[in-house]
């Protein structure tokens, strides 16, 4: 592919034919405000915060214009930086953008902005939006609050783009534009299959898991990562813990086979590791009952019992489950269990079942 030099704030930077200057800035090392554009997704200008000067003159969107040789971008200068203060300010006084009480503080672009351009709280009585939808029941997975959307159209282009299922649409025009799911349904009673990828690309609180539901704000919250288990494609996971410990949300991370997109059961299957119905202790059925036992005790009867078995019956008279619950290292020691020391192929998983 052709290669294109052009300058960007004065840094002299290559680019490849057909990228937009705000790809060949991000490559770069070099970060223009955005909030539509997303590097996953189909480009649309929308937002406008996005806007540079090129060649001295002309304002474009850095996200749907293409680059050219011997360009010259400027990212921010005193016109550029009043404009967005300005986009910044028509976003908040169409809406309910209050941190206070948004999952999202501590983990929204848009608050990312509005304090780096210093943009202030508009009053109440400035604002001309409407009231909208707010659905915090109808779905076990997602809420929703438009009065926080900012109509940026990246969970439109993600549910048809990457989850291919379109319940997501816009309808109405101008200032009557809402988030409709499809036919302007609740959430919960749409076609929406609860994957989840909406929310990880929502840039504010309009969209969020029912999880985090009471469980701290996003900057008390901190990140582990670690690998899915719930089948083989190996899809890196994100697992955020707030400050009591708790799990509270999982999302996917661009380095996995997955590049950051999530099924139902790696976004939202490990609420059984806080489970209160989840064992901590062993526990043997004697005379009918289960009665708590040491790990010594549990296991010494278990090896007993199938080694009777084994002996008695044959090899193949013991089968094993093992379980998505577990992680791969035990999965892995249970089929090994069974054909090195059982001497049986009669193993399988839930996951088929």
């Amino acid at each position: 592919m052709d290669q294109i030099s052009l300058t960007i704030d004065g840094k002299r930077v290559k680019a490849r034919d057909g990228q937009t200057i705000m790809e060949a800035a991000l490559e770069n090392g070099i970060d223009i405000p955005h909030l539509c554009y997303h590097p996953k997704l189909t480009k649309t200008g929308a937002c406008r915060l996005c806007m540079v000067r090129v060649n001295g003159k002309l304002l474009k969107a850095s996200c749907v214009e293409a680059v050219a040789d011997g360009m010259n971008v400027m990212t921010e200068d005193k016109e550029i930086a009043a404009g967005r203060k300005w986009v910044l300010e028509l976003l908040l006084l169409d809406g309910d953008h209050n941190c206070l009480y948004c999952d999202a503080d501590g983990d929204c672009e848009l608050q990312t902005y509005v304090k780096r351009y210093g943009v202030e709280q508009p009053s109440p009585i400035d604002s001309f939006h409407e009231e909208r939808e707010v659905d915090y029941v109808s779905s076990n997975a997602l809420k929703r609050n438009e009065n926080r959307c900012i109509l940026c159209g990246r969970c439109v282009r993600t549910c048809r783009e990457i989850q291919v299922t379109n319940v997501w649409g816009f309808a109405e025009r101008g200032s009557r534009t809402h988030l409709i799911a499809d036919d302007d349904k609740r959430i919960g009673e749409s076609s929406c299959v609860k994957c989840g990828a909406c929310i990880q690309m929502c840039p504010t609180g309009a969209l969020a898991f029912q999880t985090v539901l009471g469980k701290g704000p996003a900057w008390e919250q901190t990140k582990e990562s670690s690998v899915c288990i719930y089948c083989g494609v190996g899809c890196r996971i994100d697992f955020y813990k707030n400050k009591g410990g708790l799990l509270v949300r999982a999302l996917g991370n661009d380095d996995g086979p997955n590049r950051g997109h999530l099924c139902i059961k790696g976004r939202f299957g490990f609420d059984f590791v806080q489970s209160e119905k989840r064992l901590t202790t062993p526990l043997i059925k004697e005379n009918g009952t289960f009665k708590k036992a040491s790990w010594d005790k549990a296991l010494d009867l278990i090896a007993l019992k199938l080694g009777e078995a084994r002996d008695t019956y044959g090899p193949d008279s013991v089968a094993a489950l093992s379980s998505a619950k577990c992680t791969n290292e035990e999965n892995y020691l249970m089929q090994k269990l069974m054909r090195a020391v059982i001497k049986t192929n009669n193993v399988d998983h839930c996951a088929r079942l």
